[in-house]
């Protein structure tokens, strides 16, 4: 059995127009029903899930990494954070494709909630810098999850066609912004303790159980499921032509990513029951070149970035818009995020093929921002801005557009698999960049002590 075609014909696009003010079909009634028939549309219904799915798979973990000054304080370098939370998810992404297809989504996302949520109640819980130890933990608890949740939601976007990959993309965008704005709001603006932050934060993995059981159309994913362990090889010759649609038509026509030839065309031959490890070894080997090795690029280039340079990327306060040093950190991580949010809502209307020229380009910003924070030339924090600014940009369009080939040129049967075994270069980067950004923001800040230039010294005292 495959998965069964979309009963829409209609396009996400052609349900938006409502009525005009004051026109004679704008009553109530008919916005009113307008309205419902958009968010009933099934295509409607998979967007705002997997839109979902990333904001709050990547939310926990950004707002973690957000509050890491606040976590360690200046004494500790901010790296340890960052491999607390990316280290369980790089383990869990290294290991988990080969086994976990035989665990239901369902199950998955129960636990997924789970360890989220109990990983940031046990960050908030735990009292002052003193028990820096048992924090780390409840960091590791939620990296699990977002681990998890990441390869699992990605390789969920097979049976759901490229507009969930692209709602996918933008939504862990969206959590970058949101998880770094939420926490300069709530800390900053607000007012709130960090305490107080964080168990808010831990409230929101309960939305996934929302999108998952509530709004996704969990039938197509059934149907998909049939299709994996009842279509076998010998039935590619098959010339039924409603056995060869491997997307719902759709998903596939109201797409925001144009299917390329072997998303249109190829049928579902995977049986798991067949699928042995070494298989799935050559297949992640095929990987690496390709799709693998830009995005490792990518990522340990702005990691090291986030958590090795910006931390002594430090101005005098009088030539910044900030009142404390502590603000310059939280700040850049924002506008890194805002960055990563444009760029991965990009790939309806920009597609990147040569993944390697932004990879890249972020190992240049790399270098440009580690000779300022060593040689301070850079004569403005504005200038800095722009730059960090600029990095999300060239992050986010490598990650959505390294998945958005692989949906595009894997043949089917090895694309829920490719997807979700590729996603383990994100996370090997965070660590190498992790394990990088500890020695180099003690090096760095030691070398602008000595300098005259102490502002990294002053951040608590701020």
């Amino acid at each position: 059995m495959n998965p069964p075609r979309s009963q829409s014909s209609s396009s996400l696009g052609n349900l938006l127009p409502l009525p005009l003010p004051g026109s004679p079909a704008s009553s109530w009634s008919l916005y009113r029903a307008r309205l419902l028939s958009f968010l009933r549309n099934p295509e409607t219904s998979v967007f705002i899930a997997f839109w979902l799915f990333g904001l709050i798979n990547n939310v926990l973990y950004v707002l973690l990494l957000s509050a890491a000054q606040d976590l360690v304080g200046s004494a500790v370098p901010k790296g340890v954070v960052l491999l607390a939370d990316v280290l369980p998810s790089f383990v869990t992404k290294l290991v988990a494709p080969y086994f976990i297809h035989r665990v239901p989504y369902e199950i998955r996302i129960l636990v997924f909630v789970v360890l989220s949520a109990g990983g940031m109640l046990l960050v908030a819980l735990t009292p002052g810098n003193s028990s820096v130890a048992l924090k780390m933990v409840g960091v590791i608890l939620a990296s699990f999850s977002s681990g998890g949740g990441e390869l699992s939601f990605l390789g969920l976007t097979h049976y759901y066609g490229h507009m969930s990959l692209a709602a996918w993309g933008s939504g862990t965008g969206g959590a970058g912004l949101v998880g770094a704005g939420l926490y300069v709001a709530m800390t900053d603006w607000i007012g709130m303790s960090v305490k107080s932050s964080l168990l808010v934060s831990a409230l929101l993995p309960g939305v996934m159980l929302l999108a998952f059981f509530v709004v996704l159309p969990r039938g197509l994913l059934r149907e998909g499921r049939k299709g994996d362990y009842e279509r076998v090889p010998e039935m590619e010759g098959d010339d039924d032509a409603e056995g060869f649609a491997d997307v719902p038509a759709g998903a596939a026509s109201a797409s925001l990513l144009a299917p390329g030839p072997s998303v249109a065309s190829t049928a579902y031959a995977k049986d798991y029951g067949k699928v042995t490890f070494w298989g799935n070894v050559r297949r992640a080997r095929s990987l690496f070149f390709p799709y693998m090795l830009p995005l490792l690029l990518v990522y340990v280039a702005e990691y090291t970035i986030n958590q090795g340079v910006a931390p002594t990327l430090l101005f005098p306060l009088e030539q910044s818009p900030f009142s404390e040093f502590r603000s310059f950190y939280p700040f850049y991580g924002f506008l890194y995020q805002v960055g990563v949010f444009v760029s991965r809502s990009s790939t309806p209307w920009i597609r990147i093929h040569h993944l390697y020229l932004p990879s890249l380009l972020q190992v240049a910003n790399l270098v440009l921002l580690t000779l300022h924070a060593l040689l301070n030339f850079i004569p403005s924090v504005y200038l800095i801005f722009v730059i960090v600014f600029w990095e999300g940009l060239l992050g986010g369009a490598v990650y959505v557009n390294t998945f958005a080939e692989i949906m595009e040129n894997v043949p089917a049967e090895d694309r829920e698999f490719s997807l979700g075994a590729t996603s383990v270069s994100d996370s090997g980067g965070i660590c190498i960049a992790g394990f990088v950004g500890m020695v180099l923001e003690v090096y760095l800040c030691n070398w602008q002590v000595q300098q005259g230039r102490d502002y990294c010294r002053r951040i608590e005292g701020s």
